[in-house]
């Protein structure tokens, strides 16, 4: 059953879930490798350092190729940026400040800007002269001031580009929001990536969790999630960001959650045995691996969110999914990268400010089904694989893709993108190589096209050798012919996260 919003019963679950940027490890695996950066001739930390200042404008250099005729508009994207202070610095990789970077394309050329998110946690932490706010692994010092989630707000996961908001300002900066995990989203100007504000949907939601990573429908509607403990509240929002329902659900387990993935008409939660056991600071202190207990997945109506149903997997972890789908008898299928446990997040993740680093088997990409008898399965397959992709036009629909980065060998991090053909098997792949961190690639549709994988791919990297960040363009039908155009800026920014095309 839904419950009735309950202020009160969200503030006191809140208190569990306040300071905590819940921002998946899979940066982690390049920190640690430093030795085998230096076998190739390039730092690895590089891609990891601190940020001091924002970016202005500036044009990047064509290296190959020429821009593809109607690729016009910006991609944005987000990533933790600054973690090191003179009087105390981040412990964890996922608890930096952050940073919005803006790579625009017009008339076939290609520009980089960057901004930091000007959060209530950088003010505070500016201003002491250390890292004192508290995160996901990293804990309080003296000096923290913590009175809602937006104190520790940092800003540093992803990007949701709205349609028609128009902002309170007079500058349309609204239309764009920096997304965290137990906080408001922030609005950021398109424009010039200043800060408007953070955003309250409601009044007596003010401050409630909104997840990283929402899902948003061919039509702009937009669903996310706020996961308080065994709680959760679901948003549903007009594609302007204008609220339009927020629903308490029980959960079966108080689990981490980073990710979701929807169909046309169900919301699909996975919720792996990694509990919360306690509340703690730092969060994922908070939190026990259960091998031996069961991946529940809950599955709910839209429509009626107290009409559910709960499947089971054995134990598994996974931050990210993919776009869900149903066959016509109401089978539904999606796919997830996947890992054994979830040791990036309890472990490694705090080890890479230091440099260290413990090599673990990189996650790979499996499909779940969800039969409508109330079974269960998964596909596993031996492709690498990290943030999975998909036309923005055909959320929820059926579909054969997915755009995934992938690797292989030893080396940290991702220096390549694919597409992968759940009908053929199929894999159509390209390397850059171990000099290359290879970033999230994000599908840009043709104008005038529609269907699937008719577009290209947009993928940033950081070219260690270069000591440069570039982006590059491929056509998401011939992966593996290699990038259709690249740019090259003058400056390395950190390796980001998660972002979003919106086009001009």
């Amino acid at each position: 059953m839904t419950n009735a919003l309950s202020r009160r019963d969200l503030m006191i679950r809140l208190s569990a879930v306040a300071a905590c940027a819940l921002v998946p490890p899979e940066i982690a695996q390049a920190a640690g490798q430093l030795a085998v950066g230096a076998a190739l001739g390039v730092d690895w930390g590089l891609a990891f350092a601190d940020r001091d200042g924002d970016l202005a404008p500036a044009p990047m250099r064509l290296l190959s190729g020429a821009c593809p005729e109607g690729l016009s508009g910006a991609l944005y994207r987000n990533g933790p940026g600054k973690f090191r202070r003179p009087g105390g610095s981040a412990t964890h990789w996922f608890d930096g400040d952050g940073l919005v970077r803006a790579f625009r394309v017009a008339g076939g050329k290609a520009s980089l800007s960057a901004r930091f998110v000007d959060t209530a946690k950088r003010r505070a932490d500016t201003a002491a002269g250390a890292v004192v706010t508290p995160g996901f692994g990293t804990a309080a010092r003296p000096g923290a001031k913590v009175t809602n989630n937006d104190d520790t707000n940092a800003a540093n996961i992803s990007m949701l580009a709205l349609r028609g908001e128009k902002g309170a300002n007079g500058k349309g900066g609204g239309a764009l929001w920096a997304l965290w995990e137990a906080g408001s989203p922030i609005g950021v100007d398109p424009a010039d990536l200043s800060t408007v504000g953070v955003k309250t949907l409601r009044p007596d939601l003010a401050h409630m969790p909104f997840l990283a990573h929402p899902r948003v429908e061919p039509d702009g509607e937009i669903w996310s999630l706020g996961v308080l403990g065994d709680k959760a509240l679901v948003w549903r929002l007009g594609p302007d960001g204008a609220l339009i329902s927020a629903e308490v659900i029980e959960l079966p387990c108080a689990s981490y959650v980073h990710d979701f993935t929807a169909t046309e008409r169900h919301l699909i939660l996975v919720l792996q045995p990694l509990l919360q056991e306690k509340a703690a600071l730092p969060y994922i202190d908070g939190f026990v691996w259960k091998p031996t207990q069961s991946t529940r997945i809950l599955v709910l109506d839209k429509a009626d969110l107290g009409d559910r149903r709960i499947y089971e997997l054995p134990a598994m972890f996974a931050f990210h999914f993919g776009d869900a789908w149903a066959d016509p008898d109401g089978t539904i299928h999606f796919d997830a990268c996947v890992s054994d446990d979830p040791t990036f997040a309890t472990r490694n993740a705090r080890q890479v400010l230091n440099g260290d680093w413990t090599p673990l088997p990189p996650p790979r990409l499996a499909l779940i089904t969800l039969t409508p008898d109330r079974r269960a399965r998964i596909e596993r397959t031996d492709t690498v694989a990290e943030f999975p992709r998909t036309d923005p036009r055909h959320a929820g629909w059926p579909r054969a893709f997915t755009v995934h980065a992938t690797k292989d060998g030893g080396s940290p991090l991702f220096h390549g993108l694919a597409t992968h053909n759940w009908k053929t098997g199929a894999s159509d792949a390209f390397d850059f190589g171990g000099a290359h961190l290879v970033e999230e690639a994000v599908f840009v549709p043709r104008p005038g096209g529609g269907g699937e994988l008719d577009g290209w791919l947009l993928a940033p990297s950081v070219n260690l050798a270069a000591k440069a960040t570039e982006l590059h363009v491929f056509d998401a039908t011939r992966v593996a012919a290699g990038p259709l155009a690249s740019w090259r800026a003058e400056v390395a920014l950190p390796v980001s996260l998660h972002g979003t095309w919106v086009q001009g």
